[in-house]
């Protein structure tokens, strides 16, 4: 049983050699690209404009580590008047190996939802809160503070960029690698996927396959579209994938 990770480099890389490691068969097909954010030179400016006991929302390790590398290529540190926010444990390991600073974040999963019901979080009213992300990606957070009475603002620290490959050729190559489990870590990597097998192969193969999501959220989409064998991890880091996979 061949296994295909989708999520990208290097943490798709990183997966798949732990897995050969481990004595797996694995292959590494990122489907998406991740390149340094539109906003990342704004990120000072942005922070400096925040008060004492205003919040800062890290979304993903993708934030943590463009967003650290512009404040280090400045020589700036991240204030110390802020309180900080993750999605999930392993971004806010992430934050905290970097930095030295703790930061707020749910034990009960790493989704927006969960993260929300944090206590903290309802009481909003009046201050400030500045999400560092990626282009696109899901509006709950900023919606559900702004309802609560926050002043929301964003930093684009990275971009997500398509990976072209030829819809026939990606198909044909990983059958014939006998690939059988799949590993997808995002809604839209997801459609990616979904959309660029054809359809003849999507239903003979794609929708056959084994598929590891990492949300309950993902679960739920991945069976809509026609997938069946959908197992969730714990969490979307590399260890929680790789406890999935065994």
């Amino acid at each position: 049983m061949s296994i295909l990770v989708t999520r990208p480099s290097p943490a798709g890389e990183e997966l798949v050699r732990r897995l050969q490691t481990a004595g797996k068969t694995a292959f590494s097909a990122p489907l998406i690209d991740i390149r340094p954010g539109s906003e990342l030179s704004q990120l000072a400016e942005k922070l400096c404009c925040l008060n004492t006991g205003d919040m800062v929302f890290l979304l993903s390790k993708n934030a943590v580590y463009y967003a650290n590398s512009q404040l280090k290529k400045i020589n700036l540190s991240w204030p110390n008047k802020l309180i900080y926010y993750a999605i999930g444990r392993s971004t806010a390991l992430a934050f905290h190996q970097l930095t030295g600073i703790n930061i707020t974040w749910s034990s009960e999963g790493e989704t927006s939802e969960t993260l929300l019901e944090l206590p903290s979080l309802h009481q909003v009213k009046n201050k400030q809160a500045l999400l560092l992300r990626g282009n696109g990606g899901r509006e709950l957070i900023a919606q559900t503070l702004t309802e609560r009475g926050a002043t929301v603002n964003y930093c684009e620290c990275y971009f997500r960029q398509r990976v072209d490959y030829s819809a026939a050729e990606f198909s044909a190559r990983w059958q014939r690698y006998g690939v059988q489990t799949l590993v997808v870590t995002s809604g839209e990597i997801l459609q990616l996927l979904y959309n660029l097998v054809p359809k003849s192969d999507r239903n003979r193969w794609l929708l056959n396959c084994h598929l590891i999501v990492v949300s309950e959220r993902l679960a739920y989409t991945a069976r809509n579209l026609g997938w069946q064998d959908v197992k969730v991890a714990k969490s979307a880091d590399n260890d929680a994938l790789i406890q999935a996979l065994e």
